[in-house]
């Protein structure tokens, strides 16, 4: 199939996907680039069908889907890259399960930073997380700019939500759970612990407000970061790689 109309029903829903709305809905999202469509492919991730620049459709073949080929106006039109890539892919979002949540999970609440979700995820397979749960009102995992940050890593880790703190607790009760704060009475610096081989909840609060009142009470120890006094805080992707590199290593 032949579609060059940015008017075009199909591409006007597709461009959709750029809106968490319609990802939701349709259980779908956008993979924009060769390397991010090759690595979700050899990830397992199943695609409905793709737009590619006409006469490069060859070098997709492993693909088993539809194909469109199309010109740079239409891929532009569903593109969130200010220079359109030479194929979007349409692909179904995984289906991840609380039944693999694995020894090591971080916890994510209320982040809103694009850039710091797909680093931290990035991050968390790098150290060795087995899952990872988005809590509260947490960005969109399947943003366009999240899945570009996580660098074809969203594939390689078990992501969940959970909205509210009773679930949290039906999972993870069992589990020690380690707050991330600032210096205080209740806190321990990271150097001082000594993880075990134990189930754990590690939970990093947003970049503006840190943890609610209510992780810090389901808290069963606190960590806080060394730092020289005249720097107030680090960058929430940061202290998520200092905290899990420091877990890392302690196993």
């Amino acid at each position: 199939m032949e579609i060059t109309s940015v008017n075009n029903d199909l591409v006007k829903e597709t461009a959709k996907l750029q809106q968490k709305k319609y990802r939701d809905e349709k259980g779908l999202f956008l993979l924009e680039g060769f390397k991010a469509i090759e690595e979700a492919h050899l990830s397992g991730i199943k695609f409905e069908r793709v737009f590619v620049e006409k006469n490069k459709k060859g070098k997709y073949l492993f693909l088993n889907c539809e194909f469109i080929e199309t010109n740079e106006a239409v891929l532009k039109k569903i593109s969130t890259t200010s220079t359109p890539p030479e194929i979007v892919g349409i692909a179904i979002q995984p289906q991840n399960s609380f039944d693999k949540l694995g020894n090591n999970v971080v916890l994510l609440e209320n982040i809103k930073d694009l850039g710091n979700l797909g680093t931290i995820i990035r991050t968390s397979v790098a150290f060795g997380i087995d899952s990872i749960v988005l809590y509260g009102d947490t960005v969109d995992v399947y943003n366009p700019k999240v899945v570009r940050s996580a660098v074809g890593n969203l594939w390689k880790i078990n992501i969940v939500q959970i909205s509210d703190i009773d679930n949290l607790k039906k999972y993870f009760s069992n589990y020690e759970r380690f707050g991330t704060l600032p210096k205080s009475d209740n806190s321990e610096y990271l150097s001082k612990i000594k993880f075990s081989n134990k189930p754990k909840l590690i939970m990093f609060g947003s970049e503006a407000d840190g943890l609610s009142d209510e992780l810090k009470e389901f808290a069963t120890g606190n960590i806080t970061i060394e730092m020289k006094d005249n720097v107030e805080s680090l960058n929430l992707s940061i202290s998520a790689g200092v905290v899990l590199y420091q877990i890392f290593t302690s196993l």
